[in-house]
């Protein structure tokens, strides 16, 4: 299980590092998109914990 593990980190890395040679642009736009969603999460977990103290 350990070696099956090792051996889809090594597939997801290289496809990561193609993405961002081949397509520089669009690996940041999705960068962007990534944070953005994390960010929108925060917001609603704050805004929910706010609304539990209020």
């Amino acid at each position: 299980m350990a070696q099956a593990k090792k051996i889809v980190m090594g597939i997801l890395i290289v496809f990561v590092m193609y993405t961002i040679i081949t397509s520089p642009v669009r690996a940041a736009q999705l960068v962007q998109v990534g944070f953005e969603g994390i960010s929108t999460a925060a917001k609603g977990v704050g805004k929910f914990m706010t609304s539990l103290v209020s």
